[in-house]
């Protein structure tokens, strides 16, 4: 976590308020989009933040400059993810205004955002560490890219992915999220290696194309994954299983109330 910045995991597109807004306002975008809290924008900087505790009581036609915290903890693109994890954790904020040199407001980062950085990263060293593998393999030189991959041609390596982790994936995609995922490519073909989950995901809402780090491998080259592929009659993502049973991360118990 030491190498992850806030740029690598902050949200981009914030939804904010601005200081000639209402309480009435404030209430409506709370409604409309289901999020607790609002960066104060005016004119591209960040002037203040406001979130629906600072509403209560309040009269609906109350200007936002009336009610916002003018002292607000803010973030930097290039600071430690690690180090925000902690400002956070002491302050309780569950999420982070992050802004340039000058206090513009260009993105936002949530504690959740802090979790996502752990859980399925394709990170620089994984990716180094599996073209390593495959060049000491198969004895060839494997170069990598970052681009855009039609998900529609992707062939998985695994049969089955597990419900719950997709559902994860499919609200990280709408909310724009998703980590890139992994793929070597042969000829025309692209063997997901890492990222089924994700690119599941992406199939399940309709997207065309994902973020990926590809590895390109010769064509005179055999692959284990493609005797992997053959040996499974996988084809493409639609031959992946989607699994509901399992024991659950979580237990809920329930108790009865006398």
């Amino acid at each position: 976590m030491s190498k992850l910045r806030v740029k690598d995991y902050m949200t981009r597109k914030v939804v904010t308020l601005s200081p000639d807004n209402t309480v009435e306002d404030a209430i409506k975008l709370i409604e409309k989009t289901g999020h607790d809290s609002f960066p104060v924008v005016n004119n591209g900087y960040l002037v203040g933040y406001v979130s629906s505790i600072d509403l209560l009581m309040k009269d609906p036609k109350t200007k936002i400059r009336d009610v916002m915290k003018k002292e607000v903890h803010v973030a930097k693109e290039n600071m430690p993810l690690k180090d925000v994890a902690r400002v956070m954790f002491r302050t309780g904020h569950s999420k982070l205004p992050v802004v340039d040199d000058e206090g513009r407001l260009v993105g936002i980062i949530s504690n959740i955002d802090i979790i996502r950085s752990q859980i399925e990263r394709a990170t620089p060293e994984k990716v180094e560490k599996l073209r390593k593998t495959l060049e000491k393999i198969h004895n060839v030189n494997v170069t990598i890219r970052r681009g855009i991959v039609d998900v529609h041609k992707l062939i998985p390596t695994q049969t089955k992915v597990y419900a719950d982790e997709l559902k994860g994936r499919i609200h990280e995609l709408r909310k724009g999220l998703a980590e890139p995922i992994v793929v070597v490519r042969k000829d025309n073909r692209y063997y997901l290696v890492d990222g089924h989950h994700r690119a599941v995901a992406c199939l399940k809402i309709g997207l065309k194309e994902l973020d990926a780090y590809i590895l390109e491998v010769p064509e005179n080259v055999e692959l284990g994954l493609e005797r992997l592929v053959r040996r499974k009659g996988i084809k493409s993502l639609k031959d992946i299983d989607v699994v509901e049973e399992g024991q659950p991360l979580v237990e809920i118990i329930l108790k009865k109330v006398e």
